[in-house]
């Protein structure tokens, strides 16, 4: 799924990376705990979270993510933002709750990364 089809059907707002949006993505992952995404997530994924601190984009950069999507419209920080074009990083963010979220971009197609919990 491209990155696009995820920002059309979440209804999200592009907070950086416009140019980024045609990436394809094959996984998503739904958390605010980081030490899950360290623990559970592979090969290039979303990260949807209302987690908002910089950890959030170093935990996404040493996991190979693409994009994240901050829902219940958290707003990321400048610092965030400088650091996710630095690593040319999408961010998203949408009016929606995280089990929403998530269950669009499931029925949408994205699945899960394929690792039993």
């Amino acid at each position: 799924m491209k990155i696009s089809e995820i920002q059309e059907l979440l209804d999200a707002e592009v907070v950086c990376g416009e140019d980024l949006l045609e990436k394809e993505v094959y996984a998503a992952c739904g958390s605010d705990m980081m030490s899950d995404v360290l623990a559970y997530v592979k090969d290039q994924a979303v990260l949807l979270t209302g987690l908002v601190n910089t950890q959030v984009v170093r935990t996404a950069e040493m996991m190979d993510m693409v994009c994240i999507v901050f829902v219940r419209s958290k707003s990321p920080t400048e610092d965030m933002i400088a650091m996710a074009r630095e690593s040319g990083m999408v961010l998203l963010k949408t009016r929606k709750r995280m089990y929403e979220a998530c269950g669009k971009l499931y029925v949408g197609g994205l699945r899960g990364n394929g690792v039993a919990t």
